[in-house]
């Protein structure tokens, strides 16, 4: 279960990683920003991106750094109070990334997501399509909740959390949480002298929630629980996690190079399979498009996105966000996907070239009916109906 053998190559060959750094790290335990080791975090995401990569940060701090600006010595229990904290301290939060991030030359931009946006298809698609472009064009998005609109019902409850769920999101390759401790070990090091530090181990492993506060264990629920629970969440899209310590000098340049650095949780499904499997079994078809033969060839044959002129017809009501099937025109499903249109809007651009989409639907979209990041073929060939 443990000291699985740690393979370099995950993060030497990782092309997008989200990086998530908690309160205690960013505000230096709640004292204010702690603009050296923003700074240092920075520089080392600025290289990232020089050398290619795609990187994301999640980022806490924004109702420490709030609390520190209104002179407010406890933390608030009303949440209209924290709300007014996370606004404060958000000014201060992205001004600082965007400081230090300019200083090498790097672009940035604010993000802040709420549990609504992601759990809703279309506004996860908006989400997706914001991120990923900027990525494209070399800015790193710094991600927080959406504090000062949130409430108990649609709040990530931690930033662990909503790191795993941007990595999804995006579909990362990796997700590194960086935190106070060194990683995790059997037990509480505080209170056992003889645990034992965890190099690696299967991500969702019963045991590791055990080892970190679960269900058995005397270990305070919370902190490294959370990010054990993270881990687990973005295996399911194949990310992998590692947990190591932030003030590790130059921690995120040495674990893209392979350096055995923290706890690492593997994903024990690739990136590609995972995605598979969650959209040809987990998610309700809404209906379908009948495609000609040749966006048949091309979605088969050459791996393309599906565009709208090789649409035929337009099959059930869906939303843009929502898994559709196509369809070839004797019937047969070749693919599954998620559709960047609405059923209403699909039948408006079938057979139509992007060009007149601005026409026909008042706005200029995305060029692809299904992106071929969003879509699947599906096995056998087997034909199903809405």
């Amino acid at each position: 279960m443990i000291n699985f053998e740690q393979n370099p190559d995950l993060l030497r060959k990782a092309e997008r990683i989200v990086v998530k750094v908690g309160s205690s790290l960013v505000t230096n335990e709640g004292r204010g920003l702690d603009e050296e080791a923003i700074g240092q975090w920075c520089t080392q995401l600025a290289a990232l991106v020089k050398q290619g990569k795609e990187v994301i940060m999640v980022s806490s701090g924004a109702v420490a750094e709030g609390m520190k600006r209104l002179g407010w010595r406890t933390r608030p229990k009303e949440i209209n109070e924290l709300q007014a904290a996370a606004a404060v301290g958000q000014m201060g939060l992205v001004q600082m990334y965007e400081s230090k991030l300019r200083q090498s030359q790097i672009g940035s931009a604010q993000v802040l997501l709420t549990h609504a946006d992601l759990a809703d298809r279309e506004r996860y698609l908006n989400a997706r399509s914001t991120l990923v472009t900027l990525l494209g064009l070399g800015v790193v998005p710094v991600i927080n909740e959406n504090d000062t609109v949130v409430n108990d019902e649609i709040k990530f409850g931690d930033n662990d959390t909503l790191g795993a769920l941007v990595a999804n999101l995006v579909e990362a390759d990796v997700l590194i949480i960086l935190t106070d401790q060194k990683g995790l070990y059997t037990a509480d090091p505080r209170k056992q002298a003889d645990a034992m530090f965890v190099h690696s181990g299967r991500a969702g492993d019963l045991a590791l929630e055990r080892m970190a506060g679960g269900a058995g264990s005397s270990i305070g629920k919370g902190g490294m629980l959370t990010k054990i629970l993270a881990a687990k969440r973005a295996a399911g899209s194949g990310a992998s996690t590692v947990i190591a310590w932030g003030r590790e000098p130059d921690v995120l340049l040495r674990l893209t190079q392979g350096e055995p650095i923290g706890t690492w949780l593997l994903a024990q499904t690739p990136k590609s399979q995972a995605r598979k499997r969650w959209m040809a079994d987990h998610l309700q078809l809404r209906g379908a498009v009948v495609v000609d033969d040749g966006a048949v060839h091309k979605v088969v044959h050459e791996g393309k996105s599906l565009l709208p002129v090789g649409m035929v017809s337009v099959e059930g009501d869906f939303a843009r966000g929502d898994v559709i099937a196509v369809r070839s025109s004797a019937g047969e499903e070749i693919a599954r996907g998620l559709a960047n249109y609405a059923s209403a809007e699909a039948r408006l651009i079938c057979r139509k070239s992007s060009t007149q989409f601005e026409v026909l639907l008042g706005y200029i979209g995305e060029p692809e009916m299904v992106h071929r990041t969003n879509l699947v073929l599906s096995p056998g060939g087997v034909s199903t109906h809405p």
